[in-house]
């Protein structure tokens, strides 16, 4: 697993079953509704609740649900979430950047160290890894909206920083402040993006072994099991050859 994959939820690396879909709809829910309750409930005046809109679209999330998420924050229904970010280690050294949404911050805070203790990792404070991070904007395309020629020469046109193709699709970087002028200037060339957010991405990456990537994906895994975990970011790097004896 090397360049684009690594960056990415684990769910976009998991086959699609049932428990994961579920598991799925419902981060995106709580995404939509808290972007749309810091915010107004319309997605063209939204950055952030279109930007959650879209990539619950492309999850073939059914239009009701996302309604119902929209509609929940606009009564004031529901639960308050509350964003935190927890920092620590993972096997083989691996630095993680893990980001909930909860609406029970010392539940999340059990789970999540239990995890990451239980899966050859400690968890550290704030600030300890993300140093070793650059927080930028991504934004994500399919591989169908074009070749990475035609993806590169929209990308910087629209003032964007770096991108990475691959046969999985394209990631557009972006300056942290620039991601949603960079997002729709590229909508009329490329249509609309998969996903566009603010991410973590590695100044340095770090190569793991078998060992450390079997445990590695394990934890990401328990994790991204966990409700409350929206994205799990690395900077590990796993070469073709450890991934082909891992299966």
């Amino acid at each position: 697993m090397a360049g684009h994959s690594k960056f990415k939820n684990i769910m976009h690396r998991k086959g699609a079953q049932d428990k994961k879909r579920s598991a799925a709809f419902s981060k995106l829910s709580r995404e939509i509704t808290v972007a749309a309750k810091m915010g107004t409930p319309d997605p063209d005046m939204n950055p952030r609740l279109r930007a959650a809109v879209n990539a619950a679209k492309a999850a073939s999330m059914p239009k009701d649900n996302i309604a119902r998420a929209i509609d929940k924050a606009s009564r004031g229904d529901g639960e308050n979430y509350e964003e935190i970010r927890y920092e620590g280690f993972g096997p083989g050294g691996v630095s993680l950047i893990i980001e909930a949404l909860t609406d029970n911050r010392n539940r999340t805070a059990t789970n999540v160290r239990t995890a990451v203790s239980k899966n050859g990792g400690n968890l550290g404070t704030a600030g300890s890894v993300s140093h070793g991070f650059d927080r930028m904007g991504l934004i994500n395309y399919p591989a169908s909206a074009g070749d990475a020629e035609k993806v590169f020469e929209a990308a910087l046109e629209a003032g964007a920083e770096d991108v990475t193709s691959s046969e999985d699709g394209h990631e557009i970087w972006t300056a942290q402040g620039d991601l949603h002028e960079v997002a729709k200037a590229l909508e009329p060339v490329l249509g609309e993006a998969e996903g566009a957010k603010l991410a973590w991405r590695p100044q340095t990456m770090v190569a793991v072994d078998e060992a450390a990537a079997a445990t590695l994906f394990k934890l990401i895994d328990t994790l991204d099991d966990d409700d409350d975990v929206q994205t799990v970011w690395g900077n590990y790097e796993v070469s073709d050859e450890v991934m082909e004896k891992l299966g």
